[in-house]
């Protein structure tokens, strides 16, 4: 055979086992978002339209949550901000609209001292996603309707909702395991984290 046919033959191998690659490193990289964003990951493809354009969304998430210097609350801090998240539920049955807008505040306080970057409400929730997947959407709904109530258009159910909602990432924000190492943390580090463990 000529030399020229070899060396198109070894060109089209080349190719082949790049497309190879490239596809398992696509396949690694969407296994490791879906692992970290759980259902904000079909939340965002949904969203998007593409799966690319999600999870370069992600991908972008990830990156800055990475970027910044998320810290436990000390015992003390976190004391005072469950005290005054009692303080706010007990004035909802008095002033649920005012006891709603307070219970944003404090949520913003709390991630303020976490670390997170109080920018406007979707970067705030995009920051959340990466590290409170499980609770992001609570407070997407939350804060919808939490502005519905704020406008005139909710009731004191959507209140009452949007407290619920709150709540959740409140409590995701001031437990101690939130102050544990996620997995990615503990692999960066070199230990090994338990599947399933967060």
């Amino acid at each position: 055979m000529p030399g020229w046919v070899w060396a198109v033959i070894a060109v089209a191998v080349a190719v082949v086992l790049a497309a190879i690659v490239w596809q398992a490193i696509e396949a690694r990289r969407s296994r490791g978002l879906k692992r970290r964003f759980g259902a904000e990951y079909g939340r965002t493809v949904e969203g998007a339209g593409s799966r690319r354009k999600a999870e370069a969304d992600l991908a972008a998430r990830a990156e800055r949550r990475d970027s910044l210097d998320i810290r436990p609350l000390d015992p003390a801090a976190r004391a005072h901000y469950k005290g005054e998240w009692q303080r706010i539920q007990a004035r909802f049955v008095d002033d649920p609209e005012g006891a709603v807008a307070e219970a944003d505040v404090l949520i913003q306080t709390v991630m303020s001292e976490r670390g997170y970057p109080m920018d406007d409400f979707d970067q705030r929730a995009a920051d959340i996603s990466v590290d409170h997947h499980e609770v992001v959407q609570n407070y997407r709904e939350g804060h919808r309707l939490a502005r519905s109530g704020a406008i005139g258009d909710g009731n004191t159910e959507h209140l009452r909702r949007a407290m619920r909602h709150y709540r959740a990432l409140f409590n995701e924000l001031v437990e101690d395991s939130a102050d544990a190492p996620l997995d990615r943390d503990r692999s960066s580090a070199g230990a090994e984290a338990p599947v399933g463990e967060r």
